[in-house]
């Protein structure tokens, strides 16, 4: 037997594929604003600049550079002003609308409900993510991923974010759980993997692109059904 009993999982871009459900979210929103004709951005540009500005804007929320009001005053601004369009022409409320309709998408990466079902019979698993509360669980109750897990903690609920060690803490008292027997799985080698070594527990790097990286993780997988035969 494992002598993980206790693994926690990272939210989005290792269960909840972020990506594919907001370039679906934007699709819609490109159509129903006409923002082609409006402003010469394509869907395809408008998805593109998106992701590339909102790792930019998580990366610095991650790192405690910015808060949550930043990301979403600062995300289609910056979208326009690298395609070079008019900021006169950004959709009235598209941020908030984006913002309601993105989480409620279902798609989860491939094997996510197998996988976790599978590991649920032998662990405990658990959740610390450092998006928002109210965001958080709309995308868990629409891909149908809450239950699953015995403990839900984000970044809101702790008062702190990944990669600081308080937030591993907080999960782990709340989980009841020693270091020793623990498992952190996510896909970004600072807020997961490099916070969860440096408090102390073992890391499962989930690259399903095959990012080069140096960084010295436990295990590394590209797809979650790797997860049954690792554990």
């Amino acid at each position: 037997m494992s002598k993980y009993r206790h693994l926690f999982f990272d939210l989005d871009h290792t269960l909840w594929d972020y990506d594919t459900n907001a370039a679906e979210a934007l699709t819609e929103l490109h159509q129903k604003h006409g923002i082609e004709s409006r402003s010469g951005i394509t869907a395809e540009q408008l998805i593109q600049t998106f992701l590339e500005v909102n790792d930019i804007l998580w990366d610095d929320f991650n790192l405690s550079r910015i808060n949550r009001d930043d990301i979403r005053s600062r995300r289609f601004p910056m979208i326009y002003e690298i395609l070079s369009a008019s900021l006169n022409d950004i959709p009235l409320n598209i941020e908030v609308e984006y913002v309601e309709l993105a989480p409620t998408k279902r798609t989860t990466f491939p094997f996510a409900h197998e996988v976790l079902g599978h590991l649920a019979e032998q662990h405990q698993l658990h959740l610390i993510t450092n998006g928002f509360d109210d965001i958080q669980s709309t995308k868990l109750e629409s891909s149908d991923l809450t239950n699953y897990f015995d403990v839900i903690v984000t970044s809101e609920t702790a008062g702190f974010r990944k990669p600081e060690a308080e937030i591993f803490e907080f999960a782990l008292n709340k989980a009841g759980a020693d270091k020793a027997e623990c498992l952190m799985i996510g896909d970004s080698l600072v807020a997961d993997i490099g916070g969860a070594r440096n408090f102390g527990i073992d890391q499962v790097f989930f690259n399903p692109n095959e990012k080069p990286h140096s960084q010295e993780v436990t295990y590394e997988i590209k797809g979650l059904k790797e997860l049954v035969e690792l554990l």
